[in-house]
C-alpha cells in the first residue's frame, strides 16, 4: 500500500486546506516530533511549483512545536489575523516554589491568555472541581504579580473573534497601564 511521509502529508494538507487546518496539522506533527521544520522545508522544496506551495511555506513559517492542541493552534492564527503581536507559547512563570506553565503570554502587555477546552473540566475521573479551583487560585496568583489573565473557549476562538479582540485589547490596555 503506497504511503507518504509525515512531512509530505503535512505539506499536502497545508497546500490544499485552509491556513488554520494547515497550522493545526503542522503544529501537531512538530509537537509530536513526527517531523521537523527542516524536513518540511525539504519536502516543500520538492513541491515548490505546485498549487498551494506558497500557503504551505507560510504554514511552515508560522508552525510551532510548542502548540499542544488544535485550539492553541487556531487561537494563534486568530491572534495573528486580528493583528495582535505573536505571543510567547508555553512560557513558565515561577512564583516561590510553584511554577505555572501558560498557554500564551504577551510580556510587553503583561497579559496571559489561556484557551480552555471543555475536556479540561469535564473528565469526571480527574476531579474537575479541583481543577477549576486550582485554575482560579493560579489566576489569582498571576494577577497578584500584575498580569492580566483572560480565558477563551473553543466557541470564543472559532465563533466570536470580535469578542476575543475586544477582551485582548482591554487586557493589553490594563496590563500596559500597570507598567507605566
Amino acid at each position: 500500500m503506497p504511503v507518504t511521509t509525515v512531512a509530505r502529508t503535512v505539506i499536502d494538507i497545508a497546500r490544499t486546506s485552509p491556513f488554520p487546518a494547515g497550522v493545526v496539522t503542522a503544529d501537531s506533527a512538530l509537537h509530536l516530533r513526527r517531523t521537523s521544520k527542516d524536513e518540511l522545508l525539504a519536502v516543500l522544496g520538492d513541491c515548490c511549483g505546485w498549487r498551494g506551495a506558497k500557503i504551505a511555506a507560510q504554514v511552515i513559517e508560522f508552525a510551532d512545536a510548542k502548540a499542544e492542541s488544535a485550539l492553541e493552534s487556531i487561537a494563534r492564527v486568530l491572534f495573528r489575523d486580528l493583528g495582535f503581536p505573536p505571543p510567547e507559547l508555553q512560557p513558565w512563570i515561577s512564583v516561590g516554589a510553584e511554577e505555572f506553565r501558560l498557554d500564551f503570554r504577551w510580556r510587553e502587555y503583561r497579559t496571559i491568555a489561556e484557551v480552555d477546552g471543555a475536556v479540561k473540566y469535564a473528565d469526571l475521573t480527574k476531579d474537575p472541581a479541583g481543577r477549576a479551583i486550582a485554575q482560579l487560585r493560579r489566576d489569582a496568583i498571576l494577577r497578584e504579580l500584575g498580569y492580566e489573565v483572560v480565558h477563551f473557549t473553543w466557541q470564543d476562538i472559532t465563533r466570536d473573534p470580535a469578542r476575543v479582540a475586544a477582551v485582548l485589547r482591554a487586557a493589553f490596555r490594563r496590563g500596559s497601564s500597570e507598567v507605566a
